[in-house]
């Protein structure tokens, strides 16, 4: 898919790079080593509107385009890849209202987010169902006009900070295709609670973090999309979604290692010249330049077909997913190996983008499991495939294996007697 980038996502291109100059990269050092909530960034990023970009004008926002959220998440990891963490992770967990909500959910809930006035978080994976969601024991039991959620959530990304959560629980555990359901639980709902706080390798800017739910009254209002049952549904249509942004932040954090490699490379003075006239240390950098490109756009054609309401987005979300955090951690490597011994030092910057850009092989789908989504889309594939292609590919023919005639004796098996005896 060709894509040509508008008008309006180079606005909001302009708008994410101003933020992330004047105010995410000055503060990206401070935050990562203090491990806590930076509010003045996300104060700046929501006075500039780009808490906007992922949420419909019709509900307070601006854009609503994955295309424009993927641009905004590029632009702050670019910066800063914890940043780009904070901004995206609102959009992941908007995401289920977006797409299934109830029209009045949408309406209370959104334009706040919007306005960058209430955070929301994503609470889908536990201790013991991570690539397995299926797997959850968080329960969520009717009780008269409300659903008790017990349980425990891991890896609550924006949690403590969010107003809003996003909850996937069991809610019969007898049914096999609609066990789960979504419950969005608001802070101060009595019986929620914030448990270990997570002390992580990166994306330090953005608190990770246990949800706790002790018999959390949840008015059925809060049933997101009022039918109970769909919730696996809605977090898988969630997901096709959000991983086009989690690989833009696999696009931003190799671009920002890729240009400080770029600077130093070109600084760094060895055997009487700079070490970018050494042919070892320009092909790393034409590698890491390859790689960039070739993911950035592969992103940017996976945002479009979501945009553009494209039946099946799941193969290419996948793609653009496993293939944009892969590169993301081998250009950030690179970029290490050109800064030398300074580069494992943490008074440079560029150790931290190697930091920032591991986690996005892992979470919203390991890229493990993304390489085996892909492929089944390409198997399902092959069926349509086979129709133009089949007569094209030789046949092989053996005699008795599948030319019509008598099998030969599986290999290794004594042949039948024929009447005379062996002397």
């Amino acid at each position: 898919m060709a894509v040509q980038l508008s008008p309006e996502n180079l606005k909001w291109r302009e708008r994410a790079r101003k933020v992330a100059e004047e105010v995410v990269r000055p503060l990206a050092a401070k935050y990562d080593r203090l491990q806590e909530y930076p509010w003045e960034i996300k104060k700046a990023i929501a006075d500039a509107g780009l808490m906007k970009v992922f949420i419909p004008p019709e509900y307070g926002g601006e854009s609503g385009s994955i295309l424009d959220l993927c641009i905004v998440v590029e632009e702050l990891s670019r910066a800063c890849g914890g940043i780009g963490v904070l901004f995206a992770v609102n959009a992941l967990g908007s995401m289920p209202i977006v797409v299934a909500g109830t029209e009045e959910q949408k309406k209370r809930f959104l334009p706040a987010i919007a306005r960058g006035e209430k955070l929301i978080a994503f609470c889908l994976s536990e201790k013991f169902a991570g690539s397995d969601a299926g797997g959850m024991h968080t329960s969520a039991a009717a009780d008269g006009p409300d659903y008790l959620v017990t349980g425990e959530k891991k890896w609550t990304t924006n949690g403590g900070a969010a107003d809003i959560y996003t909850v996937f629980a069991v809610t019969d555990p007898e049914s096999k295709s609609r066990r789960i359901s979504a419950l969005i639980v608001e802070k101060g709902m009595k019986g929620f609670s914030i448990g270990k706080v997570e002390d992580k390798m990166g994306i330090r800017a953005v608190p990770v973090v246990e949800t706790v739910f002790e018999g959390v009254r949840v008015p059925k209002e809060n049933l997101l999309g009022g039918t109970p049952g769909l919730g696996f549904k809605h977090a898988m249509m969630t997901l096709d979604r959000s991983r086009p942004g989690v690989a833009a932040q696999g696009v931003g954090c190799a671009q920002g290692a890729l240009e400080f490699a770029q600077v130093y490379t070109c600084r760094r003075q060895q055997f009487g010249q700079a070490i970018s006239s050494f042919q070892m240390v320009q092909q790393m950098l034409a590698d890491m330049a390859a790689k960039v490109e070739a993911a950035r756009w592969l992103v940017y054609a996976s945002a479009s077909a979501v945009d553009s309401g494209a039946p099946d987005v799941t193969k290419l979300s996948s793609l653009g997913k496993f293939f944009a955090t892969d590169a993301a951690m081998e250009v950030t490597t690179l970029a290490v190996q050109c800064f030398g011994g300074y580069g494992y030092m943490r008074d440079y910057p560029i150790e931290k983008y190697m930091r920032d850009a591991k986690i996005t092989q892992i979470y919203e789908g390991t890229n493990q499991v993304q390489r085996m989504v892909a492929a089944r889309a390409l198997i399902r594939e092959s069926n349509a495939l086979s129709l133009l292609l089949d007569k094209y590919i030789p046949r092989e023919v053996q005699r008795g294996v599948n030319d019509g005639t008598a099998p030969l004796p599986a290999p290794g098996s004594v042949p039948e007697a024929t009447g005379s005896r062996p002397r």
